[in-house]
């Protein structure tokens, strides 16, 4: 029987840009096989070596987890929607997140600034006092921080806590929409600060200027009511979900890539946490960054401010939380899907018997802290160098690991194209009596690149563009436009 099989963006490059397969199978096993015999690329990025559904891939049927079924026994009849779900980067009582029975007053002057909040019956005056008794930390103020510090400020959150150490790039614009363009250099917490105040001058700013580390995680977040994550790499956010775990704060989650966002509330005290949905990250660079994958820039604001719509309920302590619950967005397709989550009762931090009972080295976790003697050794070569070996007249062939779109803003002279997901498999393309100098943007994917054919016994002398194409904008043509 036909079964439809939903692919994520992030696992595209390994479908030819596929975004639904449809398989015959009576099992969810039967259609993922039936999925990898057709994309033989995605079989390492669904199974193991011991054939096991990879940790950091969920498998949805319909609405419905396969891991609370039978697993990938479990059974199809040809009408379900089967998804996956890799990982990307009820209303709480009203005692549950106010440590003091005393709520402030109200000015006439914010009586005014809130009156279209205190004429809805959810809200009033008692829930525009909770809201300015109430501290929110916010992690990052990049696409998703900007519209969630926006829109707290806005709507009269007493005290907003910023945690950020980045410097506000050209690149950021086009969706950071808290910074401005005469803001280029500066402090992310400094512009934040200055948009959060302009907009509402009655909000106090707590600024952090530092990255996020188990070493001051919880010391930053313990006197705070909600931390909503807006960060944009897997160790900080597992960083978090821990920290909130173990101090029992509710943590609004959001991410987002290309076109699709995910939101939800992992409140280990109600729910699941964000350990119970994937229970470890994927690989290192599995999933691209918004610099390598690239990004809409109207799609973090569409997610940030589901986050600041999460954080105000859970304050006000009304409305119908997204504990339990994990919301899909497709804003290409305008979709959203809504999933079921569950609680897992073996999870390593908030299950029954926790294993993880204290901040943990993150940057080990996520395979991120290097091992040379582990860890195959990618040959590098700088631009200046290359463009000497260009000079040279040497036995060069130069493969961009790119997609076939990003080559219109530049590329190298004789660039092949290969994407990265389509390496392997096209490998027979290279000549191994050559140099092969491989490409990407920044050389994250073009490292990817080389360590797979390597495992996968190619001989020939491989080469990575050190910065990848940027570099060679910089240092050799600065004609070329960087990205």
């Amino acid at each position: 029987m036909a079964v439809t099989i939903l692919i994520p963006t992030a696992l595209r490059q390994f479908t030819d840009g596929q975004s639904e397969i449809t398989v015959e199978a009576k099992t969810v096993r039967e259609a993922l096989r039936g999925l990898t015999v057709k994309y033989v690329d995605l079989q390492k990025h669904l199974f193991t070596s011991e054939d096991a559904l990879r940790s950091f891939v969920n498998v949805y049927v319909n609405e419905d987890d396969i891991r609370q079924k039978n697993g990938l026994d479990t059974p199809l009849a040809g009408t379900e929607t089967l998804m996956l779900v890799p990982s990307i980067a009820g209303g709480l009582s009203s005692d549950a997140l106010q440590s003091s029975p005393q709520l402030p007053e109200l000015t006439h002057d914010e009586i005014t600034r809130y009156s279209r909040h205190l004429i809805l019956p959810e809200v009033g005056m008692e829930g525009q006092r909770k809201l300015k008794n109430s501290k929110v930390l916010l992690i990052g103020t990049g696409g998703l921080g900007a519209p969630l510090a926006m829109y707290l400020a806005a709507a009269g959150v007493g005290t907003i806590g910023i945690v950020d150490f980045d410097f506000v790039d050209e690149s950021n614009l086009q969706r950071q929409i808290i910074h401005g363009t005469r803001d280029i250099g500066r402090p992310k917490i400094a512009s934040a600060t200055d948009r959060i105040k302009g907009i509402n001058p009655k909000v106090k700013v707590i600024s952090f200027d530092t990255r996020l580390t188990s070493q001051n995680a919880l010391q930053i977040i313990k006197d705070f009511d909600v931390v909503a994550d807006g960060t944009d790499n897997f160790q900080t956010r597992y960083l978090v979900n821990d920290a909130c775990v173990f101090l029992g704060k509710p943590n609004v989650y959001g991410s987002v890539y290309r076109f699709e966002g995910q939101a939800s509330v992992f409140y280990a005290e109600k729910g699941a946490c964000y350990r119970c949905l994937y229970s470890a990250p994927p690989p290192p660079g599995l999933v691209p960054s918004c610099a390598e994958g690239g990004i809409l820039g109207v799609l973090p604001g569409i997610v940030g401010c589901i986050q600041a719509n999460e954080t105000l309920k859970l304050l006000i302590g009304g409305g119908d939380s997204l504990i339990n619950r994990l919301l899909i967005f497709d804003a290409w397709k305008m979709k959203f899907r809504e999933l079921k989550l569950n609680k897992d009762p073996n999870c390593p931090v908030c299950g029954k018997n926790p294993t993880i009972t204290e901040l943990i080295d993150y940057e080990e976790f996520c395979g991120l802290r290097r091992h040379p003697e582990k860890e195959a050794a990618v040959e590098e070569v700088t631009a200046l160098e290359l463009k000497k070996l260009f000079d040279d007249n040497a036995n060069l062939q130069i493969i961009d690991v790119r997609e076939p779109h990003e080559l219109a803003i530049g590329k190298l002279p004789n660039t092949k194209v290969v994407p990265l997901g389509q390496v392997v498999r096209r490998q027979e393309e290279l000549d191994p009596s050559k140099i092969t100098v491989i490409v990407c943007k920044i050389g994250t994917r073009s490292a990817i690149a080389i360590r797979a054919l390597k495992d996968s016994g190619y001989t020939g002398r491989l080469l990575n563009l050190r910065d990848g194409i940027n570099s060679w904008a910089s240092d050799v043509d600065p004609k070329m436009a960087k990205y």
